[in-house]
């Protein structure tokens, strides 16, 4: 079942909103910037994530050096899982943020 219009962009603001808190409560050196619903973290050795929401295909999509993501919500879990590895959004999201700023940050509840 896909998700209405409405409850996608609500899951969408909601996750983004706990990436800049979670990025926010870190003692990390970052810039962010939220732009027509578009989040964009840029690190300090120059390396950024995007996230941008997919509103026809109701998906999250995550943009990174090492490729894009694109993400599906699945309402049993209240997670985002990408759509090619099945990995969850918060365990990406914690690979990859140890690659490029060398922090260990908790993902667990995106």
């Amino acid at each position: 079942m896909s998700l209405s219009e409405a409850r996608f962009h609500d899951l969408v603001d909601a996750t983004q909103q706990a990436l800049e808190d979670l990025f926010d409560e870190s003692d990390m050196d970052l810039d962010m910037e939220n732009s027509a619903g578009v989040l964009t973290v840029k690190f300090e050795n120059g390396s950024q994530l995007i996230f941008s929401r997919q509103e026809p295909l109701r998906q999250l999509w995550l943009a990174d050096r090492s490729g894009g993501f694109h993400f599906d919500y699945d309402e049993e879990t209240g997670k985002w899982t990408c759509e090619k590895s099945e990995e969850l959004l918060g365990e990406m999201l914690e690979r990859i943020v140890c690659e490029r700023a060398g922090e260990k940050l908790d993902f667990s509840e995106i």
